[in-house]
């Protein structure tokens, strides 16, 4: 069942990169080919021709970078609050602070954007990215691996004459790599693939991420109702590739996290 599983994943992984590399009128040949004959790079190389993708890369690079920048130290800051800090409603506040997880997004994306709109951040990057650069989850991701730290770490750095900006940053971060890396994944991962949002904000080509830029791409090499498969497989493979990348690497720290995020409630 497991084998019958995976399959089903990576096999329309492996026709996406397969189709990228084959040429535009053999798509849809009969039997399907899964490798074609010959291997067609010039779908990668048009694809940079076509499109300033290069600039929708280093867009969507510099969002999403600051975005895991912003959410990785706001919310490590706002858990370490309210994990170990004491001050007067703070349990209250914390539930309440939980609860916008159970608010669709489709209910404050309007309201953001007034908000947005009226600070004047349209087609800009500060309306990109100051949104995103905190979340419900990953306070509570990090508040819940914050509580597994013995507090006696902590009262012996206090009794050594460390500020609670000194413990936070010498023995919580330190301490919590695994869970500090499973929310720069998260992050990461809902930015980079993120449609809607730079839908709303981006107005210019020049300001338009990777998501956006795909799905103009998508129809602008639509030619008498045809689409050109290969080119748009080609588009999904570069958009695709850093998240792999990126979970590969962290794949390790991302499971571990999970697991010890969860020790105490």
């Amino acid at each position: 069942m497991l084998i019958v599983v995976t399959l089903t994943m990576v096999v329309p992984f492996v026709w996406m990169v397969t189709t990228s590399l084959k040429e535009p009128n053999s798509t849809f040949e009969y039997p399907p080919q899964l490798i074609p004959d010959e291997f067609n790079f010039e779908n990668y190389q048009m694809l940079f021709t076509l499109v300033p993708f290069g600039r929708y890369i280093l867009n969507t690079l510099f969002v999403t970078l600051m975005t895991v920048l912003g959410q990785v130290v706001i919310c490590s800051l706002a858990a370490y609050g309210f994990a170990r800090l004491k001050f007067i409603g703070r349990d209250i506040l914390f539930i309440l602070y939980l609860g916008t997880m159970m608010i669709p997004y489709q209910v404050t994306l309007i309201p953001l954007f007034l908000i947005v709109f009226g600070l004047g951040w349209i087609d800009r990057y500060e309306g990109l990215i100051i949104p995103w650069i905190s979340s419900a989850f990953g306070i509570f991701l990090l508040r819940q691996a914050f509580l597994g730290v013995p507090r006696d770490y902590q009262e012996a750095a206090r009794i050594d004459g460390a500020s609670e900006f000194t413990i936070y940053r010498r023995i919580f971060l330190p301490l919590n790599g695994p869970a500090l890396a499973t929310l720069a994944v998260f992050a990461f991962m809902g930015t980079w693939t993120d449609l809607l949002w730079p839908l709303l904000i981006s107005r210019s080509p020049e300001m338009r991420t990777l998501e956006l830029g795909l799905a103009y791409f998508n129809s602008s090499t639509s030619a008498f109702r045809q689409t050109n498969w290969p080119l748009v497989m080609s588009a999904s493979v570069v958009v695709m590739l850093p998240v792999l990348i990126v979970y590969i690497f962290a794949q390790r720290y991302f499971v571990e996290g999970i697991s010890l995020s969860g020790v105490k409630g």
